[in-house]
């Protein structure tokens, strides 16, 4: 898990354009969709792409909604059981 959520920092830190201090500093509970003004419509489906290819995973557009977007940790926690399959 704590090399998902290390991958995960580094999507959204490249993706977003967000400093290094910045994304240390996201608990779980750090909002995303809607909180980060740079996490837009737009630049939701370049931080998934990126999960994609540094994970190796494979995420379906019905996947994708608010809810695992909603927050650090529940980004976090779908990326982790999509890796592990």
């Amino acid at each position: 898990m704590l090399e998902v959520e290390t991958t995960v920092r580094g999507v959204l830190r490249d993706v977003l354009g967000l400093s290094d201090d910045r994304v240390a500093a996201f608990e779980a509970d750090t909002p995303l969709f809607g909180a980060l003004p740079e996490l837009d419509s737009l630049a939701v489906a370049g931080v998934l792409t990126e999960m994609e290819d540094r994970l190796g995973i494979l995420i379906e557009d019905d996947e994708v909604d608010g809810e695992m977007l909603e927050s650090f940790g529940t980004l976090t926690r779908f990326a982790a059981r999509k890796s592990l399959g």
